[in-house]
């Protein structure tokens, strides 16, 4: 892997067994968070978000965006196929595993997972959640300033990155400071 490679971290968070599970997406660079809804834990839940994304950002936005995506060999990543190929068969990422029982190999995420702790502490139910609701953790997420980010937010980075019209393409709202809700009440 090239040191300056742009890296995205991709994972599962799982609310009650056999339910609901987000799909998580990070860049390393700025810590900015994507959160999905999927109705299963399966390959197809997940490889559909990768095609969604492509479709929303464009081919070449979405090859900048994501040249390398580092995951975990769970089942819903099985097939690295799914993901680094569109419907036309022309690549538009690379895939690679973190070795087994390593998660420190995508730290960042792992740890970003803490964020939707606090609001949806483990055993907790994700049935009843929607997208809109996955999207609503994922801006007061971003909008949390970060000692690691020298104090900055990852919205803020990333429209700095990105740029703002690609922020808002991927869906991704500012909060402001005063208005970050990490607690339980944010999703009541």
């Amino acid at each position: 892997m090239d040191p300056d490679q742009r890296v995205v971290e991709m994972d599962t968070v799982e609310g009650r067994k056999g339910g609901k599970v987000f799909m998580t997406l990070i860049w390393r660079e700025n810590n900015l968070m994507l959160i999905f809804l999927l109705e299963n834990k399966e390959m197809k839940s997940a490889s559909e978000v990768i095609d969604k994304l492509e479709k929303i950002l464009g081919t070449e936005d979405f090859e900048r965006l994501f040249p390398l995506i580092l995951t975990d060999n769970g089942s819903e990543f099985a097939d690295p196929g799914l993901f680094e190929y569109n419907a036309d068969g022309s690549r538009r990422t690379s895939i690679y595993y973190c070795e087994p029982k390593h998660s420190e190999q995508k730290g960042g995420l792992e740890k970003n997972h803490e964020y939707i702790r606090y609001v949806l502490p483990k055993g907790s139910s994700f049935d009843d959640l929607t997208q809109e609701h996955a999207q609503l953790l994922a801006d007061n997420i971003n909008s949390t300033a970060r000692p690691s980010l020298a104090a900055l937010r990852p919205i803020d980075l990333a429209m700095r990155y990105f740029g703002k019209d690609t922020v808002e393409r991927l869906g991704l709202t500012v909060i402001d400071h005063d208005d970050v809700n990490l607690t339980p009440s944010l999703l009541k």
